[in-house]
């Protein structure tokens, strides 16, 4: 990247940020295999402020917001006015991470970050975080979420010098911090993310304080713990829990929390006043743990109650319950539970598949539901199952699923979906496919039925997923973004061809 980049197009020459690459090995990535249309997960942050084994808790804290990446993971620690010390690489946390690079690794404070798998690039130059030198020292920053106006300001640095080496909106923003007039780096934050749009857990760790933002739709979850007297922050609450902290609160939309590392003191700020409030409802339906609290609504008792709304909604006599493992397993015991068919383990996940780094042939990929997903012949034999799911996206892995139980011997298999039809692409960080590959956008209900073979299928209505959640019109605190089920984006998004995620 450049040394210097010139501002507003007078000549006044200022420090670009300047991307460390000392750490970049093993550009070998395990390719995945493709065999389920599944939702690409989102990313995970966490921060630590105030610890002295800040880069230990960041390994666990990582390691329980896993299922939120598994593609790369990577962590920065520093002390006040001490250099970064950091570490990033592909794959799982526990395979970029032990204790040879995790001692070095002293400070009190750290962020941390895990990164999904996306139909994009692969490689370690996206990892976060992405750590910078520019005028004011170093700049580390990770993210989860996705900026949907960055292609258009990249496009306008570019044209005024500036220089990328990542394809992550992450290096947009610090490319307008860089250029800010401001010295102060809370200034030049504001600054920077009021040019910006979309979804977004910022954390940005300089040589002396930790900023944390929260974009002003609260479309991405973001939380605050305490350990001790030490500050935590996570996507999810389950990863305090995985250290021995307590969930404080979550971050409200549109503030900006700011930690100084020389004095100890947190101030409460804000860049922006809260938006319309739309919390991604695709949480709650599938990517945060059962384990985990969002706007103190826990997602395990939320995925119970739209079981349960389903069941009300679209019961059909049968003789068992199941749930496609792990994120469908809540909303199935609910369902369970409402119409008093008895709930069993008629599917079992294989969890020790891994990644593989063979690129298997079409006839295999075909038959791959079966390396990670096995039927219980003796629960589903002879019998009725009604087979529960969050979603279906192409609908490819839910005509695996359904005609697995049906070699297995069910006599029918009744689809049911707790979330309404997935028929619009999202443009905030979730890995989706184009609008004219969601079957939902291209085929009635009664033709996704007829396509994955199943005896009758039936998705949760848009209302009876906001009363599960916990929604009601008279509290103005609350919101969500349904737009993946109803097109209705709180933000002005961009071209499809435009999708794709953040950290991407």
């Amino acid at each position: 990247m450049s040394d210097e980049i010139k501002v507003g197009g007078q000549g006044v020459k200022q420090q670009a940020p300047r991307l460390w690459t000392g750490d970049y090995y093993n550009e070998g990535v395990a390719a995945h295999n493709g065999l389920f249309d599944k939702l690409g997960e989102e990313c995970g942050v966490f921060g630590v402020f105030g610890h002295a084994e800040a880069a230990s808790l960041s390994y666990y804290g990582l390691h329980a917001l896993q299922h939120r990446g598994q593609e790369s993971a990577g962590i920065c620690v520093a002390g006040s006015g001490e250099e970064f010390k950091y570490h990033r690489g592909m794959g799982l946390v526990k395979e970029v991470f032990n204790n040879d690079i995790l001692g070095p690794m002293t400070g009190s404070t750290a962020i941390g970050h895990v990164r999904y798998s996306t139909s994009g690039e692969s490689k370690l130059a996206n990892a976060q975080p992405l750590v910078f030198k520019y005028r004011e020292g170093d700049l580390a920053v990770a993210t989860n979420g996705n900026l949907t106006n960055a292609p258009q300001i990249k496009k306008d640095l570019e044209k005024q010098g500036s220089i990328f080496q990542t394809t992550s909106d992450t290096e947009v923003v610090a490319h307008l911090i860089a250029r800010s007039k401001h010295d102060d780096i809370v200034s030049a934050v504001k600054e920077a993310l009021l040019k910006v749009e979309g979804a977004y857990a910022f954390l940005f760790m300089a040589q002396d304080k930790l900023i944390v933002a929260r974009d002003p739709h609260g479309l991405r979850p973001f939380v605050a713990g305490r350990l001790g007297t030490a500050w935590l922050f996570a996507s999810e609450s389950c990863a305090f829990d995985a250290v021995g902290a307590q969930y404080y609160r979550d971050i409200e939309p549109g503030e900006l929390l700011v930690l100084d590392m020389k004095t100890g003191r947190v101030t409460e700020d804000r860049f922006s006043p809260i938006k319309q409030r739309a919390v991604c409802a695709m949480e709650y339906i599938y990517f945060a743990r059962p384990d985990s609290d969002i706007d103190a609504v826990n997602i395990h008792s939320a995925r119970k109650r739209m079981g349960r709304q389903l069941a009300m909604e679209s019961f059909v006599d049968a003789d068992v319950v199941t749930g496609v493992p792990d994120s469908s397993i809540s909303a199935a015991i609910g369902y369970a539970e409402q119409t008093g068919i008895p709930y069993e383990l008629g599917l079992i996940k294989n969890r020790y598949t891994g990644r593989t780094f063979i690129q298997p042939s079409q006839e295999l990929r075909e038959q791959g539901v079966k390396m990670k997903l096995s039927a219980v012949r003796s629960i589903v034999a002879g019998k009725r199952v009604v087979i529960i799911d969050d979603s279906i996206v192409r609908g490819t892995t839910s005509l695996r699923i359904v005609n697995l139980l049906r070699e297995a011997g069910a006599k029918e298999v009744h689809m049911r979906i707790s979330s309404p039809p997935f028929a619009n692409p999202c443009f905030y960080g979730i890995d989706t496919p184009s609008r004219t590959e969601l079957i939902a956008a291209v085929k009635s209900i009664e033709e996704i039925r007829q396509a994955i073979n199943a005896d009758s299928l039936h998705f949760l209505s848009k209302e009876g997923l906001l009363t599960a959640i916990g929604h009601t019109t008279s509290d103005a605190t609350r919101g969500y973004c349904t737009a993946c089920f109803d097109n209705r984006y709180p933000t002005p998004v961009p071209d499809e061809a435009a999708l794709g995620c953040g950290c991407d």
